[in-house]
């Protein structure tokens, strides 16, 4: 178990200091004060119950967080050495590496501010390493897969040249990684459960701002080639 203790006298303060969280008030004495980890300056115990409500919640919308960035990061990771072996060009230049991640990290500004499902707040969660490595692994390789799927269309059904693969799998590369999101966010069905608004505007933003700056008038100067529309409806 992981215990919290309350108190505010001196007595108190050996508990308050053995505890997981020691706790105690404002107007506690100066050595209760001292050996607690939190001292609450509101008369109310509600608090506590609020601050573990918001704490679980903090910590479910961070395992969005990780549970997104490890598979994604591994995908990528693992599809740029897969190419490497088969493909005589870069996959993506650097600079389009780095756009890639800036996107991405941008479309993940919304999650603090999403809803978390109420069975994620009902119990404590404590950091399970091994859930973490085990969703890595597989929504990673999973990922790769289609990555895989997509190098072979370019490369076989139409002899992409280097500028139009790369524009065509930036453009796959970032709607994987932004929309998945909305799976990752939710153990129920993603279309019973809404994002908050917050994230439905930074993932679709982000995403929107991808497929401006590569068929934009922009797109050369990073250095992608125009898809053309067979190529995006494949993609799509």
């Amino acid at each position: 178990h992981t215990v919290g203790f309350l108190g505010d006298g001196i007595n108190d303060a050996p508990a308050i200091h053995q505890a997981d969280c020691g706790l105690s008030v404002d107007t506690a004495t100066d050595v209760a004060r001292a050996a607690a980890d939190l001292i609450l300056l509101a008369p109310d115990l509600a608090v506590l119950a609020d601050g573990v409500a918001e704490g679980r919640r903090t910590y479910a919308n961070i395992m969005k967080y990780v549970r997104m960035g490890t598979s994604s990061n591994f995908g990528n990771m693992l599809s740029m050495a897969i190419a490497s072996v088969f493909i005589p060009f870069l996959p993506l230049t650097p600079v389009q590496v780095l756009l890639n991640n800036l996107l991405y990290d941008t479309s993940e500004t919304g999650i603090p501010f999403d809803d978390v499902e109420p069975d994620e707040t009902a119990r404590p969660h404590g950091w399970d390493m091994r859930e973490v490595l085990r969703f890595t692994l597989v929504m990673g390789s999973l990922s790769s897969v289609f990555d895989l799927l997509t190098f072979a269309v370019l490369i076989w059904g139409f002899d992409a040249a280097p500028e139009q693969f790369r524009a065509a799998w930036f453009l796959e590369s970032m709607s994987t990684q932004i929309l998945v999101v909305f799976l990752i966010r939710t153990s129920l069905p993603f279309w019973r459960s809404l994002p908050h608004p917050a994230l439905l505007a930074t993932s679709l933003g982000a995403l929107a701002v991808a497929f401006a700056l590569v068929l934009g008038p922009t797109g050369a100067t990073l250095g992608f080639g125009g898809p053309g529309p067979k190529m995006l409806l494949v993609i799509a």
